[in-house]
């Protein structure tokens, strides 16, 4: 994606749902937006409300331009050159996402969408996607939270409270964070047991092995020679014994 994204994405997306032949990838493309964000829009699922503004007359696109997209769907619509330099946009700090004032009451339903669809998700991921607290995600976590009772669980890009792209890149971040993390544990653990002898060494053991414990198991002919005149000579000595008890 471009880093040139026309002013008011939202309600440009909008308007161009509205009265453009343009694929969802397009308008997209050129609003900065995820395609399901743009699907939502044409379901009236996302941006409710939002009131379309025509890219045409603020001088951000022409109509040559749109044209030529409605005729190539694969055709990425650019930005035309604005006439007035525009001052450059303030790097946005790291901390919670700022959230209206008619959209804080939905942050609950978000954060318990969140903990169940994505629980790989760490505290401070989810105070950046719907600008809560830690401690609110822990009261909701442990269904202590006042509202318990009445909370419902809420896609937070269905409720405008973060954007898809930036839903996935967390997403993403922790998928990848638990696959290191699982990678560095099982590590620990094939540490920790050891390692296994090679099959051809035990194999080898247990065939020099095998002889001498069926040498050690073989009878000598003096040995069976003995055993069998110990046997002749107590059952010889039993007969005369049963006679001197009588």
């Amino acid at each position: 994606m471009s880093d040139r994204r026309p002013l008011m994405p939202k309600a440009t997306a909008v308007w161009l749902v509205e009265n453009t032949a343009l694929s969802f990838d397009q308008i997209a493309e050129f609003c900065g937006l995820h395609p399901l964000e743009v699907k939502g829009i044409a379901d009236g699922e996302v941006a409710q409300g939002i009131k379309g503004m025509d890219p045409v007359t603020t001088g951000q696109l022409t109509r040559e331009e749109i044209a030529r997209g409605e005729k190539n769907l694969s055709h990425k619509l650019q930005l035309a050159v604005s006439k007035v330099e525009l001052p450059p946009m303030p790097q946005t700090r790291k901390g919670p996402r700022y959230t209206p004032v008619s959209r804080r009451h939905d942050r609950p339903n978000a954060v318990l969408w969140l903990l169940r669809n994505h629980p790989e998700l760490k505290d401070s991921q989810i105070m950046r996607l719907v600008g809560t607290t830690k401690p609110t995600i822990a009261q909701i976590r442990d269904r202590t939270h006042w509202n318990s009772a009445q909370l419902t669980p809420q896609d937070p890009v269905t409720l405008g409270l973060c954007s898809q792209i930036d839903l996935d890149a967390e997403v993403k971040k922790a998928a990848r964070r638990t696959e290191r993390e699982r990678k560095d544990a099982g590590g620990e653990e094939l540490e920790r047991a050891g390692t296994l002898l090679p099959a051809a060494e035990t194999t080898a053991r247990a065939e020099i092995l095998a002889p001498k414990a069926a040498e050690e198991s073989e009878e000598t002919p003096e040995q069976e020679q003995a055993r069998v005149f110990a046997k002749l000579k107590e059952m010889s000595s039993t007969p005369k014994d049963e006679t001197e008890d009588e």
